[in-house]
Formats: structure tokens, C-alpha cells, sequence
């Protein structure tokens, strides 16, 4: 998985803990990795990095997107997981991809969900 070959490449503990990994209606592939700051307001998701190099470098599409996590130094499972993109991530994919697919985890395993269903009621400018 694209996600997981960029996080374990530039893993940084607080600094770069999330990669996101977006196929493009064309089938490329766009990832991007969680950037930490010190101001935790500065701190950009990893989801809107990919997105952005999928603006800048192909079709600005969104079809399937997805995020891992690496675990924290402090917990037993080692394991790099997928996540749920936050909400403001969500509504990112809302806005530019509303039709995309998100794997998030699910009970048995990761599972899709439309952007849509994840963000039933997105605001409205």
C-alpha cells in the first residue's frame, strides 16, 4: 500500500505519524505525509498534502483515499493501521471529491464508505 511505504520511509515520531495515499480518476497514485509543528494549529492532516500534490502534479481528482497511522512509541501493537480522516479532512473530500470512496477501519478489517455518508450534513457556506 502506497500510504504505508511513505510512512515507514519518513516516519518521524510527532513530527510525521499519518500518510494518506489518493487514486485519481486517471489511477495515479498521490501521497502525502502528516506534517507536526510545534503550534499545533500549523500542523497540516496528511490527506491535504496528498490532495494537494494531486492538484499540482494530475487531475485534481479524488476517487479512493485512505490514511494509516504508525503507533505511538508508547504502545505494544507496532502494527501502522488505517485511520478515519478527521472531520475537517472530510470536509476537504467533500468539497473536492464528494463522490470519492474513504477506507476507514471497519469491524473485519478496512472497509469503503462514501465520502457523502461519512458527511452526512457538510457546512454550507
Amino acid at each position: 500500500m502506497a500510504a504505508e511505504d511513505v510512512l515507514r520511509r519518513h516516519y518521524r515520531p510527532f513530527w510525521h505519524t499519518v500518510a494518506a495515499a489518493i487514486r485519481g480518476r486517471d489511477g495515479r497514485i498521490w501521497t502525502g505525509i502528516h506534517l507536526g509543528a510545534t503550534v499545533g494549529r500549523m500542523s497540516v492532516c496528511a490527506e491535504p498534502v496528498a490532495f494537494g500534490r494531486a492538484v499540482l502534479e494530475g487531475d485534481g481528482t479524488a476517487v479512493t483515499a485512505v490514511a494509516v497511522r504508525h503507533p505511538k512509541p508508547d504502545e505494544t501493537d507496532r502494527r501502522i493501521a488505517v485511520v478515519s480522516p478527521c472531520g475537517a479532512c472530510r470536509e476537504l473530500f467533500m468539497d473536492h471529491a464528494p463522490d470519492a470512496d474513504i477506507i476507514m477501519p471497519g469491524p473485519d478489517g478496512p472497509e469503503k464508505w462514501r465520502v457523502r455518508d461519512l458527511l452526512p450534513k457538510p457546512y454550507q457556506r
